[in-house]
């Protein structure tokens, strides 16, 4: 069984502000997506990681962060879609996986992912047909509508998902096609393995996986290397 990873990279970053993309700002001493690209191929259970870009980023990508930074185990750099839907979809289909492969999909900035249960995280998607990480509330959570609150939801059964997500690779294609001819978006990949009505598995992620969406996601990244608390390698 091979492991393809898909990084999917190919959004605008708008919401971390400023003229570079979110994925290319640097933690410790590299670009964030230099960081989760190196710490997946470290991975000795990973086959090829399939770089999804911007189509005016494939050349940029290639000699600015693959060759510079000699990363390892890059089957390629696609042009990604519109949405990060899409660009998953177009990974799926150029990155040369076998039906019986598992396809992991990890969020290009989340640099501090747990090693140790991707093993088990990809041995779950192996028997149940598709995984996650996730880490359950803390918070109460309400459902508001309005402006006012509508109810408050069972906290006990609310788990906030993490990337990576591992699934069997005839599985994950099979969703993305049937989502495409409906005109079916969902929220993650795993939606769309349960909008098929496929079950999906959840292995416990750590608080410390964050995505570094917002300016205050990367100043906390930073801290956590700093005092820390976090690893790159």
């Amino acid at each position: 069984m091979n492991v393809h990873v898909l990084v999917p990279a190919a959004g605008s970053g708008s919401r971390i502000g400023g003229d570079i993309r979110k994925q290319y700002l640097e933690l410790g001493d590299q670009p964030v997506l230099v960081q989760t690209l190196s710490r997946l191929a470290a991975l000795p259970q990973i086959t090829a990681i399939h770089l999804i870009v911007p189509e005016e980023d494939v050349a940029f990508c290639r000699a600015e962060l693959v060759d510079r930074y000699r990363l390892e185990k890059i089957g390629g750099v696609i042009v990604g879609g519109a949405e990060r839907q899409d660009s998953v979809r177009k990974g799926l289909e150029a990155c040369g996986a076998a039906s019986q492969d598992v396809i992991l999909v990890h969020d290009a900035v989340r640099p501090f992912f747990p090693k140790d249960q991707i093993g088990p995280l990809l041995q779950l998607a192996a028997v149940e047909g598709a995984a996650l990480l996730a880490i359950p509330a803390q918070d109460t959570i309400k459902e508001v509508f309005d402006g006012l609150v509508r109810s408050t939801l069972d906290r006990r059964l609310l788990w906030q998902v993490q990337t990576p997500q591992a699934f069997r690779c005839e599985r994950i294609r099979e969703a993305h096609r049937r989502a495409y001819a409906s005109g079916y978006v969902g929220t993650d990949d795993a939606s769309l393995i349960e909008w098929c009505g496929w079950p999906v598995a959840v292995l416990a992620g750590h608080p410390h996986n964050l995505k570094i969406t917002t300016p205050a996601d990367l100043a906390l990244a930073r801290a956590l290397l700093a005092a820390g608390e976090v690893s790159l390698t």
